[in-house]
């Protein structure tokens, strides 16, 4: 748990639970923070960490409502919170209740202290929602967030810095084995459309891509998982049995039958 610093001002720290990555982006007047972590706690220790490297005043972005992304926010209020409209709508309903499951989730796996945690947790919603495109002037540098469509949930957001060519990416790219882990599909998940979105994230040439989990990779890391979730997409459209899908499908059985089972289909 330290920093990296993969451009000029600009750091990711990497943890060891869900092996999440988060963003900190700093400008000549204030800051941004990529994602806040899952409860309050981790929250609390992003926040004391920012710290380390500036005083800097802070604000924040969502690259999605999940909760190991969004649920840390309270320790860094009061500040903006920027996220896609979509987020706003899906913390809004489900975060209350996404939290309770998640507490008993870790109870039930014998962690105590993030069940704690989470049950102290409130529910920070956005107060700045950006629907296609908007840019935060950080003082000297411009970070301009992206919405690229469908893909990893409905309301990804990539958060873009033009002067360094680093894309801060969310789920919509994960840095797992083989790249994604069965964990990156889910209910919320387009597969049909994410492979688009990866290529509004390539049409950026970025030189660095922050994934949401595990180390930051390159535009060919990008382009490599962009083809194999348009095999997945093909597979799933195509309608073939999961035996033919695993058989054909460039990721292994567990990832395959995840992106099968996924609910989106465009």
């Amino acid at each position: 748990m330290s920093w990296t610093e993969v451009a000029d001002g600009i750091h990711v720290r990497r943890y060891e639970e869900l092996d999440l990555t988060v963003g900190l982006v700093l400008g000549g007047e204030r800051c941004l923070v990529v994602d806040t972590r899952g409860d309050v706690n981790q929250g609390a220790e992003l926040a004391t960490a920012v710290r380390e490297l500036t005083a800097l005043p802070w604000a924040v972005v969502y690259t999605h409502a999940h909760f190991d992304h969004s649920f840390g926010t309270a320790p860094f209020l009061p500040c903006e919170v920027w996220a896609q409209a979509g987020c706003v709508t899906e913390l809004a309903e489900h975060g209350d209740s996404e939290r309770r499951k998640r507490a008993a989730q870790y109870r039930e796996e014998g962690r105590p202290e993030i069940a704690d945690a989470l049950e102290r947790t409130s529910i920070t919603l956005p107060d700045h929602p950006v629907h296609d495109h908007a840019e935060l002037d950080l003082g000297g540098r411009t970070a301009v967030l992206r919405h690229p469509g469908p893909g990893h949930t409905g309301h990804d957001l990539m958060v873009h810095v033009p002067d360094a060519g680093v894309v801060f990416a969310g789920d919509l790219v994960e840095h797992g084995p083989h790249g994604f882990t069965a964990d990156s599909f889910g209910p919320d998940t387009h597969l049909a459309a994410w492979p688009a979105a990866l290529g509004a994230l390539l049409a950026l040439e970025p030189r660095v891509v922050v994934p949401g989990h595990g180390e930051p990779v390159d535009a060919a890391f990008v382009r490599q998982h962009c083809d194999g979730l348009r095999m997945l997409a093909s597979l799933k459209a195509a309608g073939v049995t999961p035996a033919e899908a695993i058989a054909a499908s460039p990721y292994p059985a567990d990832v395959t039958r995840a992106a099968l089972a996924s609910a989106g289909v465009n």
